[in-house]
């Protein structure tokens, strides 16, 4: 075994050995006081529910930035997460609810929506996708099904429409074992397709023409890449609401120690993402309780500094951007 692998194992070893002892300790923190029925009803399902999710965020940025070469992809930032709260919301402004399995369709269906509207906005003639382009066709799509959420929540009949606020700015506060049961199958299907096309996406690093010189269907690749992304996102966001720049932030941290190819990458992104969200939650429940804080507010305090860094980084990369 090289070194290198040698350094991912251990790398991969210590993210899971520190989830493990972090999600047994974060069921004993709380303001309320401890005992069996708060652990097994309020507390473990919010740990799992934080854990599922910060997992396909993670893995969801890595697949993002990996398919389309793009070192600013975040389901977050390009779109997607806000789309799949628009459908979430219009779901549960027809009577499901939030933690429902028709709530993670809707979800699913908008957040695939919003997707394809980004990256045909970004698409240049060429046909790739330009950083720039991308990021900001993210704004306008987030701007417009903020929006219309907004129209949506406004003229709502739903107790749970109406109710919003919150679960808007992400905050794994209302946690039930039928949100982990309902989110779970999405991000099972997201990590199969992940599976599928990891190695294709190690080849499509090296550029689309080279790698539709090895053999490699980039259009289809790109295609289930994307549709896993999405599937890792949106029923969560159905469950939670919109958490930002988890996607963005750990897919590059884990590169860093790890490197670029995207079977270790995917793993370390999962586990580096499910543990940076149950810390950020571990946080926004107890830092100033008994409130608690929204949780996309502590990932958006964690994740801003990082996307601005990227954004200098890539602009100077590429030589500037006209």
């Amino acid at each position: 075994m090289t070194s290198g692998g040698r350094r991912t194992i251990i790398v991969l070893v210590a993210l899971l050995l520190l989830l493990l002892v972090g999600a047994a300790a974060a069921l004993f923190v709380g303001a309320a006081e401890t005992s069996a029925v708060i652990i097994s009803e309020i507390r473990a399902p919010r740990i799992a529910l934080t854990l599922l999710i910060g997992a396909g965020l993670g893995v969801s940025g890595a697949l993002l930035q990996g398919s389309l070469r793009n070192p600013l992809a975040d389901p977050g930032i390009i779109g997607v997460s806000a789309s799949a709260a628009l459908g979430a919301v219009v779901i549960v402004a027809l009577g499901a609810a939030y933690s429902s399995p028709l709530a993670a369709v809707g979800a699913t269906i908008a957040g695939l929506a919003g997707m394809w509207l980004v990256t045909w906005i970004s698409r240049s003639a060429s046909g790739r996708t330009e950083v720039v382009t991308l990021v900001l066709a993210g704004v306008a799509v987030t701007a417009f099904a903020a929006s219309i959420l907004t129209v949506v929540v406004a003229i709502s009949d739903s107790a749970g429409a109406r109710a919003t606020t919150l679960w808007t700015t992400g905050s794994l506060a209302l946690a039930t074992w039928p949100g982990v049961w309902s989110t779970l199958p999405f991000v099972i299907a997201g990590l199969i397709v992940a599976v599928i096309v990891v190695r294709s996406l190690d080849v499509m690093s090296l550029g689309d023409s080279a790698a539709w010189a090895a053999g490699v269907d980039v259009d289809r690749t790109r295609r289930l890449a994307l549709a896993a992304a999405v599937l890792l996102v949106a029923a969560g966001v159905a469950v939670v609401g919109v958490i930002a720049f988890v996607g963005l932030v750990v897919p590059h941290a884990v590169r860093l120690l790890i490197g670029p190819r995207h079977g270790p990458l995917l793993i370390g992104s999962a586990l580096a993402g499910a543990l940076l969200l149950l810390i950020a939650d571990t946080l926004a429940r107890t830092i100033v309780a008994p409130v608690e804080l929204p949780l996309g507010v502590v990932t958006a305090i964690i994740g801003a500094p990082i996307f601005v860094l990227l954004l200098r980084r890539t602009r100077a990369a590429q030589g500037g951007w006209a």
